[in-house]
Parts: C-alpha cells; structure tokens; sequence
C-alpha cells in the first residue's frame, strides 16, 4: 500500500521531526512542541491521497486541488487557471493523456499567484502534451511563498491522464490552455480536485 504522502516531501518532513526529538531529549518543551507543530503541518501540506479517474472518456481531469480563477476563451483556445492556497493539495496530475512534446522553464518573479499576471510574469514550468485532438499545454506557476517547482516530465515520454507529475511547494497557481476542441466545464469560483474532477471536455468524443 503506498503512502499517502508526496516523495518530495520526505527532505523536509524528517527533519523536521528530528529537530522536534532533539528539543524534547532537551527537555525544551515549548521548542519542541513548536518543532512538532511544524513536523505535522509540513506532513500534511504533503499528502498525496488517491484519486479516481472519471469514467467519461471525453473528460479532461482538472490538473490541481484548488479554486477556478480564469475561464477565458480565446482564438487559440481556452486558459482555465486554479490557484491553490496553502492548504490545497499540491501534488499537480496531467490533465490528458499523450506524448510529452515540449517542457520549458521560465524564470520570473513571485507575485501572489492568485493575479492573473502571475501567468506571464512569475517563475512557471510549462508542459506540452500532444493528443489526437490537439495539443494541452499546462503550466506550474510560483506565488509569493512558492519559490520550487518539482516537474518530472521529459520530451518524448508518455504521460497518462490523471498521472501524477510534479508538485508546487506552498501556495500557487497551475494554467491550463485548452486547444479549440475541448470545452470548459467549469465556471470562476469552482472548487477542483487534481485527477479527478472534469475540467473540459473533447467536443468531437464519441
């Protein structure tokens, strides 16, 4: 049985835990209850529950846990953003199924994530997967706590619906940009779960 919490968290989890040892073997009690306030919260800020897929083959599985902020349609299509507070899961899943095609970091600044500036100025990773129906781009974006992006993808891979592959550390924002055959399904103001709520649909599903 897997654990429920996120890999990357592990580097920040235990040391927090042994420090919170140390202050108690001091008989620091405050210090060390402080130190295991920190160990719980960094644990949960880590968790990586399952999710489930939904049965729709035509779905398109919205890519973080977190609060719609942008539906704005275009002519190249449609960006869909969420930004996710720090008690949102942050482990990000790809929204579609096809081949990795391109993964392009960008450095920026760090602007509260939930401006829509955030999108061309901040510090984001951008993934583009091509599917039969067009290409998904989705894109990891900083805030003003986040400052490391985790993206395990690589050009040329297969990535699958609803797979993990990376995370934001404390508080950011994802965008998705829909090609023109796919339509949101979600409005401003909606709550999403990463991997398991629908974000879109292909038009042209059978």
């Amino acid at each position: 049985m897997r654990l429920p919490i996120a890999s990357e968290g592990w580097p920040l989890i235990l040391p927090c835990f042994a420090l919170a040892a140390v202050f108690a073997l001091l008989n620091w009690r405050a210090a060390a209850a402080l130190a295991l306030a920190l160990s719980l919260f960094v644990t949960w800020f880590f968790r990586d529950p399952e999710r489930a897929l939904p049965a729709d083959p035509a779905a398109i599985v919205s890519p973080a846990d977190g609060r719609v902020v942008t539906v704005a349609p275009g002519p190249a299509g449609t960006q869909v953003s969420i930004f996710l507070s720090v008690f949102n899961v942050h482990v990000n899943r790809a929204p579609a199924a096809g081949e990795v095609v391109a993964v392009v970091r960008h450095p920026g600044k760090f602007l509260a994530a939930w401006k829509h500036e955030a999108s061309d100025e901040n510090a984001r990773a951008s993934v583009t997967v091509r599917t039969p129906r067009g290409d998904v781009r989705f894109v990891q974006v900083t805030g003003l706590i986040a400052r490391r992006i985790v993206c395990s993808l690589r050009p040329g891979q297969r990535v699958e619906r609803g797979e993990r592959y990376g995370m934001i550390r404390f508080g950011s924002r994802v965008d998705l940009f829909l090609p023109p055959g796919a339509e949101p399904a979600v409005r401003v103001g909606d709550r999403v779960r990463g991997g398991s709520d629908v974000i879109a649909r292909w038009r042209d599903a059978a």
